[in-house]
């Protein structure tokens, strides 16, 4: 549509002139004011639609830009009324007093005397709010009823609500979802009507759907330029062929692929119509991460001096989607003021997925550990080759052998070891955030045999804790969580190594006490470790602005010399936190003090981290 400009408008802009025209060089400033509504929660939408308020700082170059912005102000605000139901609603713009459409009113406005800006003021008018009537689904062909009708009452809309757009938009996209949900990979809407009646104050709303059929998945196609094995790719990606129609169905094969580990993104796309078979053929694309990683992380303990770590890791190994991660890290170098405390760890993981079904994978390590702490000295070699996979949408199992050799002991008094175990574990996340989580639970367990080659005999090591996340607010901002850990050793006797004895006290256990320090103390007051572990957390997670957010928490635990928990020698610390959100998760800080401490116990401790504390 061409729109043409009136003569004596294009007459008026060029020949007008005088002391106005220094004005309409520099703009005319105006200043929108818009009357209350009458209607709660109304006036907040008409603010944010208005476009006068929004290039205020744009003054129009002269009177008749801004009667043009008051003229086109009312059609705006239309939509915001019939957002809400308020179908007969209409608005007035005032400027400088007068109606916008007063004839003349452009030039007085350039031959107004420079000074205060023009006031312009918005009166809205609702009026009555129209509610919805009749709601009603019919098929595209008689063939579609039955898929239709199996569909029942639009979710969210009901006769005498308020007449308003945004619960009908979002029931129509709810209709569509569940006909695709329901295995109608095409379904789409043919018609929405909507009649306003005007005299009932009423509307009405019927839609006309077309299912389409139901349909299964054709065999997928695998693109995008990507290393990784198409033998395995495609594998995981087959599963898809032949299941009946389901976006659940589709973004479960997605996330299968993601998790991988080898791509950066994976991309799902289903055709718009069905092959000749009837079948919905699907792309998947693949988009592989950088082969090759490095990093490396460094921190300082108060009473133990400086750590650090460095790693480099491999991606898609040899083809087939593997991790190749190679990492070295040394800690405590301030400890002793020398290098005999310091504690080191020297490790290679492989991690090789799609085993088996495509969903087994497996997870190889072995480490060369040097330890120096309180508790026991030991230096070992330890190797383990697990397998894990998932079950359903939450579970992850877990089994394996693991072997450990080595020399375990305390002032140069060392013991030789040699560990055969079996690991035996099980994971569940129902949380809705790897690193802040704050609804659902996870829990964990994993217990291993252990059999000792050397001197025969053997134990049983478990260990299973709980975390549960409760947000009140619904929105992050106060969130309390829990977390509960129980550990016992079964058979075991004192010959047991030291490091498979339980004990407690630091980050991650009951902070304001030293690490490990919890627990049953041998005669020269050294952590002496036991055969059960009981231990309890509670923090209070509150937003304060922004990112900004403090934690209030409590910690509690016991270490027992019988396989059965102990409560008779509890330890509590407390104490509160900052936490600054960041896209990668929290940046914790920690300050705890222990409660009833111990002979050589610390007055405090300071923790720093990345993540919740759990």
């Amino acid at each position: 549509m061409r729109h043409h400009t009136p003569v004596a408008l294009l007459l008026s802009m060029l020949l007008f002139t005088g002391p106005a025209a220094a004005q309409d060089q520099a703009g005319i400033p105006y200043a929108t004011t818009i009357a209350p509504s009458g209607v709660e929660g109304l006036d907040g939408a008409l603010a944010d639609a208005s476009r006068l308020r929004r290039l205020a700082e744009e003054a129009p170059v002269d009177g008749f830009g801004l009667v043009a912005r008051a003229l086109a102000e009312p059609r705006l605000l239309d939509d915001v009324f019939r957002s809400e139901g308020y179908w007969a609603a209409e608005a007035t713009v005032l400027v400088d007093g007068q109606p916008a459409t007063t004839p003349g009113l452009a030039e007085r406005l350039a031959a107004r005397p420079a000074g205060d800006p023009v006031p312009v003021e918005v009166r809205p008018a609702p009026g009555p709010r129209y509610t919805l009537r009749r709601i009603a689904l019919r098929p595209a062909t008689a063939a579609e009823a039955p898929a239709v009708a199996a569909l029942g009452e639009p979710q969210g809309l009901s006769a005498g609500d308020p007449a308003r757009s945004a619960p009908v938009l979002d029931a129509e996209s709810d209709l569509i979802d569940r006909l695709r949900r329901a295995g109608h990979p095409l379904a789409a809407v043919v018609e929405r009507d909507v009649v306003v009646d005007h005299e009932a104050q009423a509307m009405d709303v019927t839609w006309t759907l077309a299912p389409g059929p139901a349909a299964r998945f054709a065999p997928p196609l695998i693109a995008g330029d990507s290393a990784v094995s198409r033998a395995l790719t495609g594998r995981i990606a087959g599963r898809l062929a032949g299941q009946p129609y389901a976006p659940a169905t589709q973004e479960r094969t997605r996330r299968e692929l993601m998790a991988l580990g080898a791509f950066d993104s994976v991309r799902v796309r289903a055709a718009q119509r069905l092959d000749e078979t009837g079948a919905l053929p699907v792309t998947f694309t693949l988009n592989d991460r950088p082969r090759n990683a490095a990093g490396f992380n460094l921190s300082y303990e108060t009473n133990y001096g400086p750590s650090g770590s460095v790693y480099y890791e491999r991606r898609n190994a040899f083809g087939n989607a593997e991790r190749l991660r190679l990492e070295a890290t040394v800690s405590r170098l301030g400890a002793g003021g020398g290098t005999e405390d310091v504690n080191s760890r020297i490790a290679a993981n492989l991690r090789r997925p799609g085993l088996m079904d495509g969903r087994t994978t497996l997870v190889a390590e072995v480490a060369a550990v040097r330890e120096r702490l309180e508790a026991y000295d030991r230096d070992a070699l330890v190797a383990s080759a697990l397998l894990e996979r998932p079950f359903g949408e939450r579970w992850v199992l877990q089994t394996g052998p693991s072997l450990e050799t080595g020399r375990i002991g305390r002032d140069g008094n060392w013991q030789e070891f040699q560990l055969a175990g079996w690991v035996l574990g099980a994971r569940y996340d129902g949380t809705d955030n790897l690193l802040d989580p704050r609804q659902g639970f996870r829990a964990s367990a994993t217990m291993t045999p252990y059999a000792d080659v050397a001197e025969g005999g053997g134990f049983i090591r478990a260990l299973g804790t709980l975390r549960t996340y409760y947000d009140f607010t619904r929105d992050g901002g106060s969130v309390v969580a829990l977390r509960g850990t129980l550990g016992s050793l079964v058979g075991a006797d004192r010959a047991v190594p030291l490091d498979k004895r339980f004990h407690a006290g630091g980050g991650g256990s009951v902070r304001g006490y030293s690490y490990q320090s919890i627990g049953p103390r041998d005669s020269r007051n050294r952590p002496d470790g036991g055969s059960s572990l009981v231990e309890g957390s509670v923090e209070l997670r509150q937003r304060l602005r922004g990112n900004l957010g403090m934690v209030a928490f409590l910690d509690a635990g016991s270490v027992g010399q019988r396989e059965t928990p102990s409560f008779s020698e509890v330890r509590l610390g407390a104490g509160l936190g900052v936490r600054y959100a960041t896209a990668i998760g929290p940046v914790r800080l920690d300050v705890a003090v222990p409660l009833n401490k111990q002979e050589g116990d610390a007055g405090y401790g300071i923790y720093v981290g990345l993540g919740q504390a759990f």
